[in-house]
């Protein structure tokens, strides 16, 4: 192979590349018009962003009100785009990057379908909000106090003061339990009585007591019920009513039970422990008895006073959460509730 067969011809390269020079220079005032016309509509968008009604559409609402400008925004850039594309005579273009597009879009849909159904799930309850901050929830087995409502995961604080992330999946599909709602709360306990004891004599008992108590409600009224019948008692059931919105539906049960307890002693109301028979088998004389087995009991005349009142235990951590927040927070305790 000689030096002449080696040679390349270098002209028709060069010759392209003039005319690709050339064709460019021609289209430079087309290519500017385009990105002009680009950059209008992009400055365009954002002045249609801050209008009022876009406010107004959204003034609750932070999530929305930012989701809103974004898509004004980016909507009047993709148009100005098409028409970018359409000046420079690149329709074909159009067509590639709308498919392009729309595989794009299957692929990351597939990718990213649990982020996108905690945000779709987020939009929604900031739309119609299903609860209010601090209050007292239980969703899908998960109990605690609402703190926020982010774009993917709503927030709570356990009762036991831990921090508690859910995805807004979760919580939109799932059964929730709202105890703040509805500020009157129902609670229950069983005492057994007697089985020769006069049981209309031990609900009257339970249900005075009840009446006098301080946190639970007048309407609806305390009432006992009997539910059940034992081997060696009758099970009375006491039911009454909180406010929570002043009182601590924990402790008036737990004072309710005191009480009543302890009325039925005072009135002498037989309430039987389970009976067991120990039969001993070993041979031997058996130790005397002592004098008495079993002490009289008596009840104080003056009790404690016990604090019923609403208890903050976990306010100054919510606070201090949502403080640090900041504008993360989507729940409005103004918005319409479902």
């Amino acid at each position: 192979m000689n030096a002449e067969q080696l040679q390349f011809n270098l002209d028709p390269v060069i010759q392209r590349l003039l005319e690709e020079a050339y064709s460019l220079l021609a289209a430079l005032p087309l290519l500017l018009l385009a990105l002009i016309m680009v950059w209008l509509c992009w400055a365009l968008g954002g002045w249609l962003s801050r209008r009022a009604l876009l406010e107004r559409v959204a003034s609750r609402n932070p999530f929305m009100r930012d989701l809103t400008r974004t898509t004004v925004r980016w909507s009047a850039t993709l148009i100005g785009v098409l028409i970018a594309l359409e000046i420079m005579n690149a329709t074909a273009l159009v067509g590639a990057v709308l498919g392009t597009a729309g595989v794009l879009g299957v692929a990351l849909g597939f990718a990213f379908k649990n982020t996108m159904e905690n945000y779709l799930a987020g939009i929604l309850m900031s739309l119609r909000q299903p609860f209010a901050p601090k209050d007292h929830v239980v969703i899908d087995g998960n109990e605690g106090v609402v703190v926020a409502l982010t774009s993917r995961a709503t927030v709570l604080m356990t009762l036991d003061g831990n921090h508690l992330r859910i995805p807004n999946a979760l919580v939109f599909s799932s059964v929730m339990l709202n105890y703040t709602r509805n500020p009157s709360r129902r609670f229950a306990f069983d005492v057994g009585i007697g089985v020769n004891e006069d049981l209309v004599r031990a609900q009257r008992i339970g249900t005075d007591k009840l009446n006098a108590l301080d946190g639970v409600m007048d309407t609806p009224p305390p009432r006992a019920y009997i539910t059940a019948l034992g081997d060696s008692n009758v099970q009375v059931r006491y039911h009454a009513w909180v406010d929570q919105r002043s009182h601590d539906f924990v402790s008036v049960k737990s004072e309710a039970i005191r009480q009543v307890k302890l009325a039925l002693e005072a009135a002498e109301m037989d309430m039987p422990e389970p009976i067991y028979r120990v039969q001993i088998t070993e041979r031997g004389s058996a130790p005397q008895a002592t004098a008495s087995a079993q002490a009289s009991r008596q009840t104080s005349a003056e009790d404690a006073a016990i604090d019923m009142r609403v208890k903050p235990d976990l306010d100054a951590q919510i606070a201090q959460d949502q403080h640090q927040r900041g504008s993360e927070d989507l729940l409005d305790p103004n918005a319409p509730r479902e």
